[in-house]
């Protein structure tokens, strides 16, 4: 099989960035193409990271047929109209996480996926980051299951900014983005659906638009609990910290690091060939493509997180 060609969009912004830098400690795969806003932003990536295709219009880059498959790493609110495009062009579609911002559009995607055969994959990093890889495990080995959750996603972001710290055209949202990791996680590590949900947030921003802090409980049909705590005023430390509560032990996971209750660290750098979350993703999506089979986080797979986030919406604006 020739090595797989792939067209990253989005390729100037902060996640576009991590995954061209993952991208190039994996040997099975070409970036043929980057896209950006600007030519210049493009001529950028593409130089930094020798690249020999540039583009500063998406439609373009997918007309070239020059790639096999496309990384949407795009503002939120066009991922699901870029994905239709790449799969309507025959291409395979990793979309960075989440897959759209409605459930509407979410659905879309996974039909397409359905229609086409092709490997569509939402970027779920939680799935893959070994922290969690360690926990989930334990779980399907059988030696703990999860009884409780509790997470907190914590960011200072009072401004319209991205995790460069540079402005952006859009706006980023507490459920439709950061909550989704959560709520897809609690299902992963369960392996169950979520039975009911509750949800309150706080005022809107008078700029932003968005509500800046945000409190979700979720269980399961066997009582399992999730209870996760979001919010963009948190002046400290920033970003998600996961217990989890078993019948067997307690578990703390920070990113990659991974700690018992009592804040032993555990070693997670053997459970997968790499400590970088994004890597692990790309070499799903790509091994998948190779395997012709479904791959972790796939479209459909990540789907019921969106029924869920959906279900939130309505009662918060009910």
């Amino acid at each position: 099989m020739s090595r797989l060609k792939i067209g990253v969009a989005g390729a100037n912004g902060a996640f576009g960035t991590k995954h061209l830098e993952a991208l190039s400690q994996i040997g099975e795969v070409d970036v043929h193409a980057v896209m950006a806003t600007t030519m210049a932003k493009a001529n950028d990536v593409a130089d930094h990271f020798e690249v020999s295709k540039r583009f500063d219009n998406y439609d373009a880059m997918l007309a070239s047929g020059e790639i096999d498959a496309v990384i949407l790493a795009t503002p939120t609110q066009m991922h699901a109209e870029q994905g239709l495009k790449a799969m309507d062009a025959g291409l395979h579609v990793l979309v960075e996480i989440p897959m759209a911002d409605n459930l509407r559009d979410s659905e879309a995607l996974v039909a397409k996926q359905a229609e086409t055969g092709l490997v569509g994959m939402a970027g779920h990093v939680r799935r893959f980051n070994t922290s969690h890889q360690w926990v989930h495990n334990k779980i399907t080995s059988g030696d703990f299951s999860v009884q409780q959750m509790d997470v907190q996603t914590y960011f200072f972001r009072r401004k319209n900014i991205n995790a460069k710290g540079e402005p952006r055209s859009w706006t980023d949202h507490l459920l439709w983005h950061h909550a989704c990791h959560t709520i897809d996680l609690f299902m992963y590590q369960t392996g169950e659906n979520i039975s009911e949900v509750h949800a309150v947030q706080g005022p809107k921003h008078p700029e932003l638009g968005i509500a800046m802090d945000m409190g979700i409980l979720m269980k399961t049909p066997t009582s399992k609990l999730c209870t996760l705590s979001l919010s963009f005023n948190n002046d400290g430390p920033l970003g998600t910290y996961f217990r989890y509560i078993c019948d067997n032990g307690t578990y703390v996971a920070r990113y990659d690091d991974l700690f018992d209750g009592n804040e032993q660290q555990i070693d997670v750098s053997g459970v997968d060939v790499s400590m970088n979350g994004i890597e692990l993703i790309n070499r799903e999506f790509i091994a998948a493509i190779s395997e012709k089979r479904e791959p972790n986080g796939s479209l459909s797979q990540c789907l019921p997180a969106m029924r869920v986030m959906h279900e939130i919406e309505k009662k918060l604006t009910d």
